[in-house]
């Protein structure tokens, strides 16, 4: 381990209830090509590092982790690398309203339109105020329509594959009622259906993994839908999730249920809101999804040798 990762300070928030911590200094070095060659160093070189950020003893399952790197154009605001408990992300919706939130409290970025470079590629963040942001996502498209999978003693569902910056299965034909103490349930569901994902040999586009999982249900609060997102790694979307809810608009606008521009307010397990809209580029939809977030620790983590758990805990 390099000496300069004994100390790492990293910036805290959430968004909806959905933690993000950004790592803005003290982490590796990943070089100077483009966002996805850097994920692929990250991803390849430096995977006890991601694991010492998010996962117990420091993190829990639950985190999702952002490594901020220097971007390419002169232009942009940052670069970022998401990750999680299990590996690397594509991209990250919720991640991205805790980046500008964090930004603005950093005093890096001011209320505004500021580029934001991904492994997926670029997208805007727009500061409201210190606490709300419209992210404008990737191009999202749905890939397949009503894909059966046979989920054993689960019975049989039927979804959607669909982009929105990470590749989702959104189920259309559930019987399971989505409310937050219904969470082992939905858990056991979501998981099966992963399983037969694999199983079946069903991808996204070029072998894409799909590796997020939503499930929709009647919502409160006068929102359009509540929704239960299984993430990468078991754990569970306590926001509506910024990409899901990316590939949900595509799938809505594909089927004519949703018009552009037209708004769809998009509700967490935990009752957290998302406003999301999009606009057709060609064959797919540009969302625009609008969220708060909060600033909620500066912290230093510590990395002892001396500590057997010093890189996480991984299963």
């Amino acid at each position: 381990m390099q000496d300069s990762f004994d100390r790492v300070q990293v910036i805290d928030s959430h968004t909806g209830g959905e933690p993000t911590r950004i790592v803005i200094s003290g982490g590796p070095d990943l070089g100077t090509g483009s966002l996805a060659e850097r994920r692929e160093v990250f991803r390849d070189q430096f995977d006890a590092f991601r694991s010492a950020v998010v996962n117990e003893p420091r993190g829990s399952d639950v985190w999702v982790g952002g490594i901020l790197c220097p971007p390419a154009q002169s232009q942009a605001a940052t670069g970022i690398i998401f990750f999680n408990n299990v590996g690397v992300l594509n991209m990250c919706g919720h991640g991205t309203i805790g980046l500008a939130v964090t930004l603005a409290h950093l005093g890096r970025i001011r209320p505004g339109n500021h580029l934001i470079e991904t492994p997926v590629g670029n997208i805007t963040a727009t500061l409201h105020d210190h606490h709300r942001v419209t992210i404008t996502n990737v191009a999202s498209y749905r890939y397949r329509a009503g894909v059966e999978l046979d989920l054993g003693q689960e019975g049989r569902i039927c979804g959607d594959v669909a982009w929105g910056g990470n590749w989702f299965f959104l189920a259309k034909d559930h019987a399971e009622r989505i409310a937050y103490d219904n969470i082992p349930r939905l858990t056991v569901v979501t998981v099966a259906i992963r399983t037969a994902l694999m199983r079946q040999g069903i991808t996204g586009a070029d072998g894409g993994e799909i590796d997020h999982v939503e499930l929709f249900g009647p919502a409160d609060d006068g929102a359009d839908a509540r929704n239960f997102v299984l993430c990468p790694g078991g754990a569970y979307d306590r926001s509506p999730c910024g990409t899901g809810t990316s590939a949900k608009l595509a799938c809505l606008m594909a089927d004519g249920q949703l018009q552009a521009g037209q708004t769809w307010r998009q509700q967490s397990i935990v009752g957290s809101i998302f406003e999301a809209r999009g606009e057709w580029q060609g064959e797919r939809v540009i969302p625009r999804i609008t969220g708060t977030a909060h600033v909620n620790a500066e912290s230093t983590l510590l990395f002892d040798l001396a500590d057997p758990f010093c890189m996480g805990i991984q299963g």
